[in-house]
């Protein structure tokens, strides 16, 4: 199964997440495909069959910069991608309250969208109480391997 990791990232945490969980995916079997500055084209051209994003949230609840432009987008043009399995990893603060992992939030709207089954609910990383996010992230990743596994198979 091949999986298209998009992350958005201000200070460069989210990226090394998305970098660990592609590596990850990759050990496992799957055909991980991550890039931070991807197009629409880019993923097309992937021909990805599940979805990953790891983002965190910048000002006032929104997706980072470099993830911006593919969000819109995907949500301007709405490509095919119903009934296809997808995760979001949210990273955030809590101490920020209301836009706590607000972006994962608009990635996760995003995807009942376009139809993408979510296989594991939203992993919630806490700036103020996790510093080493990679690891923070080990458990869900498996888990969201494990669904997608079980999606490939065979009946």
């Amino acid at each position: 199964m091949k999986v298209a990791i998009f992350s958005g990232s201000v200070y460069g945490t989210a990226e090394e997440v998305a970098r660990h969980a592609e590596s990850l995916l990759n050990q496992a079997g799957l055909v991980a495909w991550h890039n931070p500055r991807a197009s629409l084209d880019d993923v097309r051209a992937f021909a990805a069959e599940a979805f990953l994003v790891v983002t965190s949230t910048t000002g006032m609840g929104e997706l980072p910069d470099n993830l911006q432009p593919l969000y819109h987008d995907i949500r301007d043009q709405l490509p095919a991608w119903s009934g296809l399995p997808g995760g979001v990893i949210a990273l955030g603060d809590s101490s920020y309250g209301d836009t706590y992992c607000a972006g994962g939030e608009q990635a996760r709207e995003l995807f009942a969208e376009l139809g993408i089954r979510e296989v594991l609910p939203m992993l919630r990383i806490d700036a103020s109480e996790s510093v080493t996010p990679e690891q923070d992230a080990e458990p869900w990743i498996g888990e969201f391997v494990e669904m997608l596994q079980k999606r490939d198979r065979p009946s």
